[in-house]
Order: C-alpha cells, then sequence, then structure tokens
C-alpha cells in the first residue's frame, strides 16, 4: 500500500539536532508535514492543534515525562505513538508499551530505521481504516446501515433511529436470515445479562418495525421465530 500524501508526523523531542535529523530524513522519504516541539506543554498543544497521524515521542523532556503525554494523548486518540530515548531498560520498554506505546527505539538510533517504523505504523493505520470504512457500510436487501454516520437508509432514504435501534439493526444485517434470540440481542446491544428482559427487547423491536416496516403488524422483513427469538428476512441473500 502506498502511503496517502499529507500524512503528519509530530516529533516532540528536547534535542534541536535529534529533530532536525528526523524531519530531513522523513522528508526524504516522501513525509512531507513534519511538526516539531521540544517539551511537553508544547507538544501536547502541537497535538491538538494539528491532529498529527503519529507521534515520535522522546521520554525525557524539559517540562516532564514522555510517559504523561502519551497518557494524555491516549486519552483523545488512538495515533501510533513511537517512544524515543536513551532509556534502555526493558522495564522502561515494557512500561512504555503498557501505557499506549506502540514502538520503542533507543538512542543512539539509525535514523534511516526510524523513517521506515514511522512508515510501516503509517501504512498499518492507513489499512486499518480503510478496512474500517469498508465495515462501517453494512448491506442487505434495501438497507444500508453507515455505522459512522450512526444512519440507516432503506432504499436510499434515510430512517431516524435511536442508539440502541441501531444497534438491533446492526446486529440483524450482521446475522441476515438468522435466528437471534431476545437473550442475545440485550447482550449484545446493551452490554448486559439478560435476566429476562423480555419486554425491553420486545418493546424496541416493536419501535424498530414501526419504522422499517410498511405495515408493522404485519412485518416483511424484521419476523419474530415463536419461541426462538428473532430474524431479519433478506431474499435472495
Amino acid at each position: 500500500m502506498i502511503l496517502s500524501i499529507n500524512k503528519k508526523v509530530l516529533i516532540i523531542d528536547d534535542e534541536e539536532d535529534i529533530l532536525r535529523l528526523i524531519k530531513t530524513v522523513l522528508k526524504k522519504e516522501g513525509i512531507e508535514n513534519v511538526i516539531t516541539a521540544t517539551t511537553s506543554k508544547e507538544g501536547l498543544v502541537q497535538f491538538q492543534n494539528n491532529h498529527p497521524d503519529l507521534v515520535i515521542l522522546d521520554i525525557m523532556l524539559p517540562d516532564g515525562e514522555g510517559y504523561d503525554v502519551c497518557k494524555e494523548i491516549r486519552n483523545i486518540s488512538k495515533v501510533p505513538i513511537l517512544f524515543l530515548s536513551a532509556k534502555t531498560e526493558e522495564i522502561d520498554k515494557i512500561l512504555g508499551f503498557a501505557i499506549g506505546g506502540d514502538d520503542y527505539i533507543t538512542k543512539p538510533f539509525s535514523p534511516k530505521e526510524v523513517a521506515y517504523r514511522v512508515k510501516a505504523h503509517l501504512r498499518r493505520t492507513e489499512y486499518m481504516q480503510s478496512e474500517s470504512l469498508i465495515e462501517a457500510n453494512i448491506k442487505g436487501g434495501p438497507f444500508e446501515l453507515n455505522e459512522e454516520k450512526a444512519q440507516l437508509k432503506k432504499n436510499g432514504q434515510v430512517i431516524e433511529l435511536k442508539p440502541k435501534e441501531l444497534g438491533l439493526m446492526k446486529v440483524f444485517l450482521q446475522n441476515k436470515n438468522k435466528v437471534i434470540s431476545k437473550e442475545q440481542l440485550y447482550d449484545t446491544v446493551w452490554g448486559e445479562d439478560f435476566f429476562g428482559m423480555d419486554n425491553t427487547v420486545m418493546v424496541h423491536i416493536r419501535r424498530l418495525r414501526e419504522k422499517i416496516e410498511e405495515q408493522p403488524s404485519h412485518p416483511h422483513y424484521l419476523m419474530t421465530v415463536k419461541g426462538l427469538g428473532y430474524k431479519l428476512v433478506i431474499e435472495d441473500e
């Protein structure tokens, strides 16, 4: 996979020579958009303002530790974080991975290796994003559910659904023409043990039918299978 243009990399390190070196080698490898910072505070500001696709982070910074910066970033983002550190002890590496780091490079380092590791992580992230976009659109018969937009369409027309109704529809579309028990629906959509929550499931099924069926009392798609549960009937699949 060829990397998309305009990928942004943020480097947070207090050594100006290292910043210039990594920035130069990344640009030679086609990554033109490189942002730098020399302190924890500046690094977090740059992260918030620029939304980089990857962060190279030194552990020892003038105003704190890179570990703390990593934690702050992990609270709001899943971008790859590559630690760059003179600390070579195994415990330091384990801690780096434990708090959300994706890679750990020790100083002194090969600039070329850093560049290739950066490109590998960016490719992996891009691949995962493209896969998730494919999975975000779940289709079946006249229905198409877009998870990112939290939107259901029937024959191209948007149907307004509430979160639990969307959750139910997602389960049904992922299991077309399969019987799904009330217990399974409740466990998956509500994320809790069933404990006989029949009415909750039934009420939401009724509301969902009112929105996706032409005649909710005589459903064509969302069928009840007596004694077993429900299934979304999609013909020719």
